[in-house]
């Protein structure tokens, strides 16, 4: 485009210095060449829109009742609402700032095959603010698991046990103590992100062994699994990094 405008205007151009021509005194030819002249160049436009949209994600829309033609949805989502409930009753019971005897009492212990809060199996009572103490005098079998339960509780607790009795004394708020807490935190959200995983791929699963459906409808249904449980962790990820500062005030 640019050289056939020069070509264009090329003759206006010889014609100008012509005419603009004169002599000086001592006889030579003097050229007076315009200023005004601008050599435009024209891009062709949109050449890479294609590179302004590469990278940009689309938003994937659930469409319940296209994917009810495959899969139960309201499965995908009791089970994934579980896992994200769960998360939060953790966190709530499990990583206070300060270790109360509401938490012991809750805390979850495996005996015999079954699960009991501690307070069904022990007498807890707070001694003073410092310190917690569990009576297993009517079940002093069970004190192995309680202190396997404590140990694994994320309540940064270290109890010292005196015949049926344990003595737990309660922590201090310390940066250790809340870097502690925030690293069980975190553990307890992959537990979560995990559960979400698994529920996204079983129910994948049954996409794939579906038969006498298309596969524009199996491709879409398993695009909205993925969407539908990827809103869930995010959800769990936004309840995680939500205790994070609280825990840690970062």
């Amino acid at each position: 485009m640019g050289t056939r405008l020069l070509q264009r205007f090329l003759p206006i151009i010889n014609n100008t210095f012509r005419s603009r021509s004169n002599l000086n005194r001592h006889g030579e030819r003097i050229i007076y060449a315009p200023t005004n002249f601008i050599a435009v160049r024209n891009y062709a436009k949109g050449k890479d829109k294609g590179k302004e949209k590469k990278g940009k994600s689309t938003k994937i829309e659930i469409n319940p009742a296209m994917m009810s033609e495959v899969v139960a949805v309201d499965k995908i989502q009791e089970r994934c609402k579980a896992a994200i409930e769960k998360l939060k009753d953790d966190f709530a019971k499990n990583l206070s700032l300060r270790s109360t005897t509401g938490s012991i009492e809750s805390l979850p212990v495996k005996f015999e095959g079954k699960e009991y809060e501690l307070q069904e199996l022990a007498q807890i009572v707070r001694k003073n603010p410092k310190t917690i103490v569990i009576n297993f005098s009517s079940f002093p079998q069970v004190i192995p698991d309680a202190l396997k339960a404590i140990s694994k509780s994320g309540l940064n607790l270290n109890p010292q046990q005196d015949g049926t009795t344990l003595f737990v004394p309660v922590p201090k708020v310390t940066k250790e103590h809340r870097e502690a807490l925030a690293k069980n935190a975190k553990a307890l959200y992959i537990k979560c992100r995990d559960s979400l995983k698994d529920v996204q791929n079983d129910f994948i699963k049954k996409v794939k062994k579906q038969t006498g459906i298309s596969e524009d409808l199996a491709f879409n249904v398993t695009k909205q699994i993925t969407a539908m449980c990827d809103d869930y962790q995010n959800e769990a990820k936004s309840i995680y990094e939500t205790k994070h500062i609280e825990l840690v005030g970062k």
